[in-house]
């Protein structure tokens, strides 16, 4: 009769035990932020008004469009997605003060797509201390992947590489001797120059000219006159999109038409593409452009559902903002149904030959490397639209 009442409490202790570690594997996945059994909250601080709001626009709207499929769809794992957007004006104290909120109000999972090289640098040191991770944010800067973090991951390739092989290309190929740089004096646009600065040392030739700009900048007469003047051949702009249009447009109109101008993937935009007197203007690519016409199928349908949704045509920042959303998506179904930031991190890390709808890189991710993909192309706007120019290019 004893020993009867001796297995019945042991029976009871490993009840209680198995409870309580029951209790306690619920209670760590409760505590994951911005995770519940219904729900993942992500965010974004995203240009909406300011000089990159071409991008900023397009790119949140293109994320929010995906991560409204997937919740359509049923969500992932029973958890709808809730996506927060806030406007950095691509500017840093509006950024940090953006930034703030998602982590302290907001208690985001992680940011999707934020833009600008200087806004997500102003945000890391506050963003990685609360343990919310950085998923592909639309700015190419090597601090995007490095140093490395856990909780940075990025897709493609960076501008210094971009423009290296851009500025390999037209050097190599093309026979260009005086090559100059015109940059936006940020971050952004240092990245530029420290690219041309290094594939000048490796070709054994040194930069003529440079010229520095802020992004607010309109009058681009005085540096377009001190590049002429220089006798440059090729610059290399470290622009976006309206910091494109007008030194390109007015070097044209000024007559200095022996030049080749190219940009970083930053200017690959639909809107500087279509923008009059940019035919001739080169840039280097990530993905397919997003026209209504495309030859790929489902880049058509993006754009008709993006059209039919916002009530206006996708540019490239649209496909960026989609592709990062996308990804983010297959992090998480790659977690499993027990969301933690540990088994996301192991979720994007089993990223392996990932490809969007874009005809972009393939993507893959290791526990040693946060650059998912490193190549880029050269395009050209022909007719007012951009073309592809070359496959993709190296240095």
């Amino acid at each position: 009769m004893v020993e009867g009442r001796k297995r019945v409490m042991g029976q009871k202790v490993v009840w209680v035990v198995a409870a309580a570690l029951a209790a306690v594997a619920t209670g760590a996945s409760a505590q994951t932020r911005g995770v519940s059994k219904t729900e993942i909250v992500l965010g974004t601080h995203s240009d909406l008004s300011g000089v990159a709001a071409t991008y900023g626009v397009s790119s949140s709207n293109a994320a929010k469009m995906r991560f409204d499929e997937i919740n359509e769809a049923g969500g992932i794992n029973g958890r709808k997605i809730r996506f927060l957007i806030e406007d950095n004006g691509y500017q840093v104290p509006k950024a940090v003060q953006a930034c703030n909120k998602l982590i302290n109000r907001d208690k985001v999972f992680a940011f999707v797509a934020a833009v600008g090289t200087p806004m997500n640098n102003a945000c890391f040191k506050d963003q990685f201390a609360a343990e919310v991770p950085n998923l592909f944010p639309l700015t190419a800067a090597r601090s995007m992947y490095e140093p490395f973090h856990r909780l940075k991951f990025y897709g493609a390739a960076s501008y210094v590489d971009q423009i290296r092989s851009g500025m390999n290309y037209f050097v190599k190929e093309k026979g260009k001797k005086a090559v100059c740089v015109m940059y936006q004096d940020t971050d952004y646009g240092k990245e530029i120059l420290e690219g041309a600065e290094l594939q000048a040392k490796k070709l054994g030739i040194k930069l003529v000219e440079t010229t520095a700009h802020k992004p607010t900048d309109q009058d681009f007469t005085a540096p377009i006159t001190k590049l002429r003047q220089a006798g440059c051949d090729l610059v290399l702009m470290g622009t976006i999109v309206r910091d494109s249009i007008i030194p390109y447009v007015t070097a044209r109109k000024m007559g200095w038409t022996d030049v080749v101008f190219v940009g970083s993937a930053a200017a690959y935009d639909s809107v500087v593409g279509a923008a009059q007197g940019m035919d001739g203007f080169y840039a280097m690519g990530l993905t397919e452009m997003a026209y209504a016409d495309s030859e790929v199928p489902a880049v058509r349908e993006f754009v008709e559902r993006y059209k039919k949704k916002f009530n206006i045509d996708p540019n490239i920042g649209a496909v960026y903002g989609y592709v990062a959303a996308d990804l983010t998506v297959t992090g998480l179904k790659n977690a499993g149904a027990d969301l933690t930031l540990d088994s996301f991190i192991k979720g994007m890390e089993a990223i392996k030959g990932y490809k969007d709808i874009f005809n972009g890189p393939e993507v893959s991710f290791t526990p040693q490397s946060r650059q998912g993909a490193n190549s880029s192309f050269l395009a050209e706007v022909k007719g007012g639209r951009w073309t592809r120019a070359t496959q993709p290019l190296g240095f």
